[in-house]
């Protein structure tokens, strides 16, 4: 039977001319970062919230602007019957008339409708912060998905090259009468079921490649950077006071409050000025009247202040909701990061005792295969045992990075352009 360094040479043989076939390179290898900054530029969901930032502030502008003027041209006082019946100039109350009228809104309160779009504006922005931070969170993600696939291929890569090595070593031992039945089907078995894993393996690394490829607009076949260093403090972790979904709330609250002082501002109704020239038959002087008109607000229990009185409403329930997510936030993130650390300590452990062990065990399993003393049973036993550890390690690694990335990414990017 081969020495384990010659099973491991084999094993990285094999797996770099896999690769080599189904990722060729396409460029320069995608790091974490770059791909989390090529989905922020791929996507077309920000652009729609920089729209809908940008058409608030164009209404804001126009809210602030006092009512366009009304013209009325009129023709008044127009006989009906008699002598003088559809004439226009032979009696003298028969009038021609125009009139400009301009309802004039207090400067308080076009201030406070073009505050309330401005804060709606800020809303749209804020709600593309929270489409950043979850954009990266997602990508970050996917990046982690797809590596974790690539060495869980290269685990299974390399258990079946040792395995096919020992098939075709028991068979041979068996062809020379020095072997057992029972270990060359032990052998196969333990190599089919490796090569099963492997098809469904490959599966799922398709699907990772994929779905990296959708965030990122990029080749699927394009290879990956090395790892992002997910064993250091994550840059984002002190952030609490700009994480977005809270800083989302604080501009629908801002919004909220902006709302309300519109709806006080409406107890001042608006006046309206109206001018008109009117003109009768030659025989008769012009006339001119000017009028002014005002709003009666005759129930304002029943309507002025019932509205208001539910914009403030409004305001009390969304500083109560941003108050509770600001405490369940906070609580999110501390828990987060002592998963992580927890991560860190459960990977240096299995790293320190749980590993070195399995290889003992692969190592004296051998051993006594070869002496004589045992079967092929416990050396793939050990085998089995040793494969799951691995995948095991990967699967705490990709957690652990995991946690990482959604700390690293709790708040946008600021060279994304959060502001249009």
């Amino acid at each position: 039977m081969e020495h384990p360094s010659t099973f491991l040479a084999r094993t990285v043989l094999a797996f770099a001319g896999w690769l080599a076939v189904v990722t060729p390179a396409t460029g320069e290898p995608l790091s974490l970062s770059a791909a989390v900054h090529a989905a922020l530029a791929h996507s077309r969901s920000l652009d729609a919230s920089t729209a809908a930032a940008q058409g608030a502030r164009e209404m804001a502008v126009a809210a602030a602007q006092r009512p366009d003027p009304v013209l009325r041209l009129s023709l008044d006082n127009l006989p009906a019957s008699g002598p003088d019946r559809l004439s226009t100039t032979r009696d003298f109350m028969t009038m021609r008339s125009i009139a400009l009228m301009q309802t004039l809104p207090g400067a308080d309160k076009r201030r406070a409708r073009g505050e309330r779009f401005e804060r709606e504006a800020e809303v749209a922005l804020s709600e593309r912060a929270q489409r950043v931070a979850l954009l990266q969170t997602e990508v970050a993600q996917a990046w982690l998905e797809r590596r974790l696939q690539e060495q869980r291929l290269q685990v299974l890569l390399a258990q079946i090259a040792e395995a096919r090595v020992l098939v075709q070593t028991t068979e041979a031992a068996l062809r020379a009468g020095r072997g057992s039945t029972a270990d060359a089907l032990g052998a196969r078995e333990a190599l089919a079921q490796l090569e099963q894993g492997l098809i469904g393996a490959q599966a799922e690394h398709a699907n990772a490649r994929l779905t990296l490829a959708r965030f990122t607009g990029g080749s699927p076949d394009q290879p990956l950077a090395d790892a992002p260093p997910y064993r250091s403090s994550p840059t984002a972790i002190g952030a609490l006071d700009r994480l977005p979904d809270v800083a989302a709330l604080q501009a629908r609250e801002a919004l909220a409050r902006a709302e309300a002082e519109v709806a006080r501002q409406d107890f001042k109704p608006d006046w309206s000025a109206e001018l008109m020239y009117s003109q009768r038959g030659s025989r008769f002087p012009d006339m001119v009247s000017f009028g002014v008109s005002v709003p009666l607000q005759w129930d304002r229990p029943r309507r002025q202040q019932r509205e208001l009185a539910a914009r403030l409403a409004r305001v009390n329930e969304l500083e109560a909701e941003r108050e509770e997510q600001t405490r369940e936030q906070a609580l999110q993130v501390r828990r987060w990061r002592q998963a992580w650390q927890a991560g860190l300590d459960r990977l240096a452990y299995l790293d320190a005792q749980r590993q070195p062990l399995a290889v003992q065990r692969v190592d004296a399993a051998l051993a006594a295969y070869r002496g004589g003393r045992e079967g092929l049973g416990p050396v793939l036993q050990a085998r089995r045992d040793a494969l799951n550890l691995a995948l095991e390690r990967l699967a705490l690694e990709r957690e652990t990075a995991g946690l990482w990335a959604q700390l690293e990414y709790l708040v946008p990017d600021t060279a994304t352009g959060v502001k249009p």
